[in-house]
């Protein structure tokens, strides 16, 4: 995907930061070292953006960008958006962008794209449900939410997966095993539905 802003020092200055985050961490990272990677000027840096706050939120915005860029090119008739793929929340973050969404993650940063895929990932299933006719129990946003934690899950641990399965998870190789997986673990659950549901009606009520 390519963007005319990214051809603007504002977007090298972004992707200087982006990179600066991911290594250093958003505490530990100052202007002065986002200049530098940038090879700018300190006064460019702050001509553009004015704090790291802003820097930051520049930053998440971008990958918002692109998550809606993304789930744009997925045709309506597919059940499944880009919101909920984890192999296409990994590919958001592809080069120096993997590194920064990793970092803000384990931080507790990126709210506005946890968000904004809950959000779109809301609207997904709830266009799905209307096709069900076995409904699901719990409301969509929390579906949506939970899914995209395990979605960008692959991503924060995508070391350990790829050391477990001998692949690159983020690879085009690893793409495949991990749908290949994904598809085995749902459509092979440990338990029957009635049995998963029998367990859960077996628990103390709420607020017992």
């Amino acid at each position: 995907m390519t963007d005319p802003e990214d051809l603007t020092a504002r977007a090298r200055i972004r992707d200087a930061a982006m990179r600066h985050f991911g290594e250093h961490g958003f505490e530990r990272a100052t202007i002065r070292g986002i200049a530098v990677e940038a090879g700018v000027s300190l006064g460019l840096v702050r001509h553009h953006f004015g704090s790291k706050q802003a820097l930051r939120e520049a930053c998440d915005a971008h990958l918002i960008k692109l998550l809606r860029q993304l789930n744009d090119q997925v045709p309506d008739d597919l059940s499944a958006s880009v919101t909920a793929n984890p192999v296409a929340a990994a590919r958001i973050a592809v080069g120096p962008y993997r590194d920064y969404l990793v970092r803000a993650l384990v931080d507790g940063g990126v709210a506005p794209l946890f968000d904004e895929m809950v959000e779109l990932g809301t609207r997904q299933l709830v266009a799905a449900d209307r096709q069900r006719t076995d409904p699901p129990t719990v409301e969509p946003k929390v579906r949506a939410a939970i899914g995209t934690a395990m979605a960008l899950s692959i991503t924060v641990l995508h070391q350990h997966i790829s050391r477990a399965a001998g692949v690159d998870i983020l690879s085009p190789a690893g793409d495949t095993m991990l749908a290949r997986a994904l598809i085995d673990i749902y459509s092979h659950p440990l338990l029957s539905l009635d049995d998963a549901r029998a367990a859960l009606d077996r628990l103390p009520a709420e607020g017992n």
